[in-house]
């Protein structure tokens, strides 16, 4: 296996990232909970500096924090990979 690219992988994390937060938000508005179970649902995510639930400016704020978050777990995974490969 030879070394990744960070640009090819970090936009891929960022792909996967906004789809999951994306579904994650939706879950929170579908009735498929008890409203307790609903609630903590929506308490978690307003645990998100200046995140309130369905709000537009909250909607891309979180966008945005997963959008970061999604490549600093892409830079330290690739640099995690590609310094364990063997050098010749």
């Amino acid at each position: 296996m030879g070394t990744l690219s960070l640009k090819l992988y970090g936009w891929r994390c960022v792909l996967g990232g906004e789809v999951v937060y994306v579904l994650c938000l939706l879950g929170g508005l579908l009735p498929l909970r008890s409203v307790q179970a609903t609630e903590l649902h929506h308490m978690l995510f307003e645990t998100l500096p200046g995140f309130t639930w369905l709000n537009v400016n909250s909607f891309v704020l979180g966008a945005a924090y997963v959008f970061v978050g999604s490549w600093v777990i892409a830079w330290y995974y690739v640099w995690m990979h590609n310094s364990s490969l063997e050098s010749k």
